[in-house]
């Protein structure tokens, strides 16, 4: 069952559990960070995502992300550099006191650490929204019924030398698949929101689920 996760007791639920790892996270230096947007679309409880633009440079062109980029040496931390790059990105203003926690953290392939952090945006019309065409191609909204469903939950398998090596959550079933780092964040987001009600699909050796 879905929890009503943008009632003030969800809130405060979330931000408790979150709360030591904030502030040990948000003081630790990164390569970047992103902002998981918890949204309410036509009051269905949603989390907002980008499609960056084809035109960016690099290999990650034309894939579902959340908004976000690198730290700038300007940010005061991870949480001002993914409210900095969502307002660049979509023109969206989050205040500071809507974010409610920071998010484990997940790594590129160069090692790079890269921090999730968790906000409540409030009521978003996806379609109303002005993102830069320079970054992002589009911007759209998956409800948590719909990343909690289980016929729209997948992963895959990688397999290193021939053996198996580890295995990444993708979410089927939208405007565009969700996989790679953006499918580990939303993972992390849905056992935080919906505890019990996800089965985790992350693995790698030494991997320590998060309850």
């Amino acid at each position: 069952m879905l929890p009503d996760c943008l009632t003030a007791e969800g809130e405060q639920r979330c931000r408790q559990l979150l709360a030591k790892a904030t502030a040990q996270l948000r003081v630790r230096p990164a390569a970047a960070a992103v902002l998981v947007p918890l949204c309410s679309v036509r009051g269905v409880p949603a989390l907002l995502y980008t499609l960056r633009s084809s035109r960016l440079a690099g290999r990650h062109k034309g894939d579902v992300s959340f908004p976000g980029g690198k730290c700038d040496p300007t940010d005061q931390d991870v949480v001002h550099t993914a409210l900095r790059e969502t307002h660049e990105e979509l023109g969206l203003a989050v205040p500071e006191d809507h974010v409610w926690g920071i998010l484990r953290p997940v790594y590129d392939q160069a090692k790079n650490t890269v921090v999730p952090v968790l906000a409540g945006v409030g009521p978003v019309d996806p379609q109303s929204l002005k993102p830069n065409p320079e970054e992002v191609d589009e911007v759209f909204a998956l409800p948590l019924a719909h990343l909690l469903q289980v016929q729209n939950q997948g992963y895959t398998h990688f397999c290193r030398g021939g053996h198996f090596h580890y295995t990444t959550p993708v979410f089927l079933h939208g405007p565009h698949r969700v996989w790679g780092m953006t499918a580990i964040i939303t993972e992390f987001t849905l056992q935080l929101l919906a505890p019990g009600a996800y089965q985790p699909r992350l693995y790698f050796p030494g991997f320590q689920p998060r309850g």
